[in-house]
């Protein structure tokens, strides 16, 4: 008995003494990563234990103090210096160095104000600790006054699509434009009229719903001058890779490069003179939390939202494309339910913000407006579906629902398109096909187009 009260004395003393040893040598930094983007830069310093810090934000000149408690300088650190671009439209540079002997401190030298957010991460999936450094402009750029601007300068003629007459709308965003044309003395942009070209995107007789529940809606002979907007979503994106491929293609780098083709198709498209913008919820190699992709839908007031992704199974054997749109209840099957729970463990969702208004009423005003949004959410998916089988396989035939987080802004039909099984080789070989991308681009517009054959574009009060 004595003998095993010694031996757990000499066990505590040693855990003690390997802890002590521990805090002794302090953190060890294993990576650092910076991720610019207009939206915001995020700068990543990944390390063994999780890291103690203080910062300080000084305006002028704009930067950042960092300092990090129980760091001693290393290399991996010392790397952070070099990795800034000066494409970076936050940073202007970095400064590390040791302040005392336990305390690293990092300056963050910024070209304009910055409203920093710093926050650590837990050991998740690849990743150790992480120390985030998020760096938002203290003025953010107004993404549909971007697109306003864009519509206002365009010169090219836009191409014209066959589609059905939407009725007339009134419009504010039209006569915002033209009042940003009276103050400046240049003539407002006249309305764009359908031409008579040929269009590679004209939709067929054959682009009919199999569902007659969902009816297509009554067209007018009038017509609107207003921006069509189409919020394309290539998923995952920075720290977030997503799947990644037995020949190590990386989710995140597909599915934005198609995002970027099916962008440069919609520009140059229009729905019956109406000309189409296509905006992207993230337009580089950044991440992009689920809550606010759908807040960047509905800012830009987009008329449909289409979150781009390339799907992954245990089994190589697993292949073709699907298409998802949201469940009110349950899963359309236990498939869609585990690729929900797997793409919704890219972020938690907080919720849609509806305001101050009692619960009761908020959640009422929720399910109304989303059982309309599934209703055109299921059209739109059908459409894009249809269109997919002509260029390749299908892993089902019907658009699947679930629970995607992604997909849950109230008012726009949102789908999730899972363009093929990355994780099967012979698939990973077709998306980094440069031929493939343009043929499911080209299918992905088509069904675009399709949709607002049956669908025409209803009228958007935009308030700016």
């Amino acid at each position: 008995m004595q003998a095993d009260r010694r031996r757990l004395i000499k066990t505590g003393l040693l855990v003690l003494s390997l802890g002590a040893a521990q805090l002794a040598r302090g953190a060890s930094m294993l990576a650092v990563r910076i991720w610019p983007a207009p939206d915001y830069s995020r700068v990543t310093l990944e390390s063994d234990t999780a890291l103690k810090t203080r910062q300080t934000f000084i305006d002028s000149p704009p930067r950042l103090a960092v300092d990090i408690e129980g760091l001693e300088l290393n290399a991996a650190l010392r790397e952070l210096v070099g990795k800034v671009q000066a494409s970076d439209p936050n940073i202007a540079g970095i400064r590390v160095g040791q302040f005392n002997a336990s305390t690293v401190r990092l300056v963050i030298d910024l070209k304009r104000p910055i409203a920093p957010q710093v926050f650590t991460l837990q050991p998740v999936a690849a990743y150790a600790h992480r120390l985030v450094l998020d760096l938002y402009p203290a003025q953010a750029a107004d993404p549909l006054e971007q697109l306003i601007q864009e519509r206002a300068t365009a010169k090219a003629e836009p191409t014209a699509s066959a589609l059905p007459h939407a009725g007339p709308v009134n419009d504010p965003l039209g006569e915002l434009i033209s009042k940003q044309g009276q103050a400046s003395g240049k003539p407002a942009p006249t309305p764009m009229a359908p031409t008579t070209r040929k269009q590679d995107f004209e939709p067929t007789p054959s682009a009919v719903m199999d569902n007659p529940n969902h009816p297509p809606r009554q067209a007018s002979t009038g017509t609107t001058d207003r921006l069509i907007v189409i919020a394309l979503d290539p998923g995952h994106g920075g720290e977030d890779p997503g799947a990644v491929g037995p020949g190590g293609t990386r989710e995140k780098d597909v599915v934005l490069k198609i995002a970027h083709l099916l962008r440069d198709r919609i520009n140059a498209s229009s729905v019956n003179g109406n000309p189409m913008r296509a905006y992207l919820t993230r337009d580089a190699d950044f991440f992009v939390p689920l809550h606010v992709r759908v807040q960047k839908a509905r800012r830009v007031q987009a008329d449909l939202f289409v979150s781009i992704h390339a799907d992954a199974f245990f089994t190589p054997q697993a292949s073709g494309a699907s298409v998802f749109a949201l469940s009110q209840g349950a899963a359309s099957s236990s498939a869609a339910r585990w690729m929900a729970q797997k793409e919704n463990k890219a972020d938690l969702i907080g919720g849609i913000n509806l305001g101050s208004q009692d619960a009761q009423v908020q959640r009422a005003l929720l399910d109304m407006s989303t059982a309309a949004q599934i209703k055109d959410s299921l059209q739109l998916g059908s459409s894009l579906l249809r269109e997919i089988g002509g260029v390749g396989r299908l892993h089902k035939p019907r658009v699947e629902q679930a629970g995607f987080a992604v997909l849950k802004a109230p008012d726009i039909p949102s789908v999730l398109v899972e363009t093929a099984f990355i994780s099967n080789p012979e698939e990973e070989e077709k998306l980094r096909s440069d031929a493939y991308q343009k043929q499911l681009t080209d299918a992905l517009m088509r069904g675009i187009l399709q949709y607002f054959s049956r669908n025409p574009p209803l009228a958007r009060n935009r308030s700016i």
